[in-house]
């Protein structure tokens, strides 16, 4: 069990891109929305990111609106689902994200926070949690297939080992007391 989610969180990101995000929060009875922008410089190209993110009181995504800003101006998507994997894009159905409970920002270190929410794993459970994952440039929506396994904890910290085979990324991930992400090898380090 986690403690409540604080009013604000921020993360630097280093390794694969440089730049800056922050997320606020509002926690009631009826789920969480969490307002966030993020910033960077990837491969050469500047972009930015803003998100509107609804979850249930159970911590599935229910609604994601983002933008993107870059060279060739605003581009913005859509996203909606019923909480039990199936989704809309742009009010399109997306079978390609059926059994999808998360929505996984490429612009955001907060949302490898959803599952770990939702699922309580304990240690040395794993699950599959695939994602509908938005391309930062572009906005293009794919599904993600991620595995987290829980690993003995830092102290007060949970961890996961997490990987993403379809980028042959594995980490360890290190979350705080309101399981947001403090460490996010090659990608961002929590900043506030």
């Amino acid at each position: 069990m986690f403690e409540p989610a604080p009013q604000s969180a921020a993360w630097q990101h280093r390794g694969a891109r440089t730049g800056f995000e922050i997320a606020y929060f509002k926690v009631t009875e009826s789920g969480v929305q969490i307002d966030g922008c993020a910033t960077a410089v990837e491969d050469g190209r500047a972009w930015a990111v803003d998100y509107q993110l609804t979850l249930d009181p159970s911590w599935h995504t229910r609604r994601a609106r983002v933008a993107t800003r870059c060279p060739g101006g605003w581009h913005t998507v859509a996203l909606d689902t019923d909480g039990a994997g199936n989704w809309t894009v742009d009010g399109v159905p997306h079978a390609g994200l059926s059994g999808c409970l998360d929505v996984d920002l490429e612009a955001s270190a907060l949302t490898n926070a959803f599952p770990v929410h939702r699922l309580g794993l304990d240690v040395e459970a794993t699950i599959d949690a695939p994602a509908a994952y938005v391309h930062a440039a572009g906005l293009e929506v794919t599904r993600l297939e991620q595995v987290y396994r829980r690993i003995a904890d830092d102290g007060s910290h949970q961890r996961f080992a997490y990987q993403a085979p379809q980028f042959d990324f594995r980490c360890t991930l290190t979350y705080d007391e309101s399981g947001f992400v403090l460490d996010y090898p090659g990608i961002a380090i929590r900043a506030h």
